[in-house]
């Protein structure tokens, strides 16, 4: 192996420690802040919401109840296509994109409930200003990266309605 391959093949182990400490830097931040907690009682929230919905659409217009199963196979959906794992990574990247090395870990020590020095306020203030930005690139990525459950949820309930020979209005 030549010097120059050897630069190359350690320049290319340094960056990918780096990147790899980065990383964990920022799924640090996620664990210690709480946010797939978060994430999944918002997406339950969101599914009783969603099958509320479902079930006065069908009450009102075909005079029927939704059954528990497809309210329990609709739950699934949303389950499965808004887990947590499904998110994650591409969270930790948003963060690592937004924040730099030092309002990491400034968040994470916060989220520990290590304090927080006076002197370092001002860059406190600085990352918590971004979280609008990172709420909505979050939300745009969900969103670009999600198959959603609409048509799945559309699908079995109009074949409950047809099946039980109804027809909705």
């Amino acid at each position: 192996m030549k010097i120059s391959d050897l630069s190359l093949l350690s320049l290319f182990f340094l960056t990918s420690t780096v990147g790899a400490a980065e990383i964990r830097d920022a799924n640090r931040l996620l664990r210690v802040s709480n946010v797939a907690s978060q994430f999944e009682s918002r997406t339950q929230l969101q599914t009783r919401n969603i099958i509320r919905t479902y079930s006065s659409i069908v009450a009102m217009s075909a005079d029927v109840k939704l059954p528990e199963w497809i309210k329990r196979e609709i739950a699934d959906c949303y389950e499965q296509a808004f887990a947590w794992e499904n998110f994650e990574d591409g969270i930790a990247q948003i963060l690592l994109d937004n924040f730099s090395e030092d309002e990491m870990t400034l968040l994470t020590n916060f989220h520990r409930s290590e304090g927080l020095p006076p002197t370092e306020i001002k860059n406190f203030k600085a990352a918590v200003a971004k979280g609008k930005v990172i709420q909505q690139l979050t939300a745009e990525y969900i969103f670009d990266n999600s198959d959603g459950c609409a048509e799945h949820d559309i699908d079995l309930i109009l074949g409950f309605l047809a099946d039980s020979k109804l027809e909705p209005y």
